[in-house]
């Protein structure tokens, strides 16, 4: 298990800079994954720590030693990719060993290390086999064990699952939850789905346009994001935005006055901002932040319902404002007219600029 430090990392490609001044600290068997739109810079990143793509500026620190300079094998790292690049000439156990072999490791050692890994990944019985007669799952976690069997400081992984299927993915996605029990070691883990971030880190980095904004556990972004941004990037369906206005604050509650509600007044308890009297903001409300009720200040009309069995999303307008409910209650259907009202608790105020206040 190895620490890792970026402090004041640029990339530029010619005049485009891809990554601005990343700065962040890894600890020593941290599963950290970095997420954003694509385009964002985190494959970039990820490059630049294993020694694929040069730094611009800045310095890449990996257990207290600098390492900016330092070719990818000098690193004690293993990267894992998005494509498989398996050797289709080749057995399970001749791939997972090919980089000891390339380092000389003698053949009874390197396939011993090899059934190690194999052990690990539950590949024991696939080991005679060549990668034309494996599925996608298991393809991948030869390619897994061709890292593992370097016994790495730090494991990269860049979109590993995103050619596999869904079924397979959440299969895949508990594997390398165990592996990262089993092997103790840490983990960078690139992904453009929020929803393997949200299960798989100890911490998610996430990034926009070569900006980190902000760096913290699953809950702490969810409950706690840093801006609008942030908000609207994590959870499955995303959180809704609304333009207000502060009208007062009270002892317990902000109270806002929502452009598109048909008048109605917004509550959020006033422990969640310190938004001012005449403020111009933006509310956030995730789907499950509604509730429906007869008694509820906005009405709105249903214009699709998703019945997933143990949950339900109301895709509904009010007036020209359109917004995603979650409600348990499977009867309401496309056409109905619902009244809904927002928990206190539960939305979030957005300064005009973006940022939670």
């Amino acid at each position: 298990m190895l620490s890792l430090s970026l402090k004041d990392v640029h990339k530029s490609f010619g005049p485009i800079e891809v990554i601005k001044s990343a700065e962040l600290d890894i600890g020593p068997g941290e599963f950290i994954v970095f997420v954003g739109p694509s385009g964002c810079g985190k494959s970039t990143l990820l490059r630049m720590i294993a020694g694929l793509e040069a730094v611009t500026d800045g310095t890449i620190e990996i257990g207290g030693k600098d390492v900016t300079r330092l070719p990818p094998i000098e690193r004690n790292v293993a990267m894992v990719f998005q494509s498989y690049a398996l050797y289709p000439h080749m057995n399970v156990a001749d791939n997972i060993a090919f980089g000891l072999k390339i380092a000389g490791m003698p053949k009874a050692q390197r396939l011993a290390k090899a059934r190690e890994a194999a052990k690990v990944l539950q590949l024991e019985a696939l080991l005679d086999r060549r990668p034309k007669e494996l599925s996608g799952g298991q393809r991948q976690r030869v390619a897994i064990g061709r890292a593992i069997v370097k016994k790495p400081g730090i494991f990269l992984f860049d979109e590993p699952l995103s050619n596999l299927d869904a079924e397979l993915r959440v299969q895949m996605r508990l594997e390398l939850a165990k592996l990262h029990q089993d092997v103790a070691a840490t983990m960078i883990y690139v992904t453009h789905d929020q929803i393997e971030a949200m299960t798989l880190a100890d911490r998610i980095v996430v990034l926009r346009a070569g900006v980190i904004e902000q760096v913290g556990t699953p809950l702490e972004l969810y409950h706690q994001p840093r801006n609008e941004f942030v908000a609207g990037f994590i959870g499955s369906p995303k959180m809704n935005f609304f333009g207000a206005r502060v009208d007062r604050r009270t002892a317990d509650q902000v109270l806002l006055k929502v452009g598109d509600f048909d008048g109605a007044t917004v509550g959020v308890a006033a422990d969640r901002s310190a938004a001012q009297p005449g403020d111009a903001v933006r509310v956030g409300v995730r789907p499950d932040g509604f509730v429906v009720s007869e008694s509820g200040d906005i009405p709105c009309r249903i214009g699709l319902a998703e019945r997933l069995g143990n949950v339900n999303y109301l895709y509904a307008s009010t007036g020209t404002q359109q917004m995603c409910i979650e409600t348990k209650d499977g009867s309401i259907a496309a056409g109905d007219v619902v009244r809904v009202s927002i928990d206190p608790q539960s939305a979030h105020i957005f300064s005009s600029s973006g940022d939670r206040i």
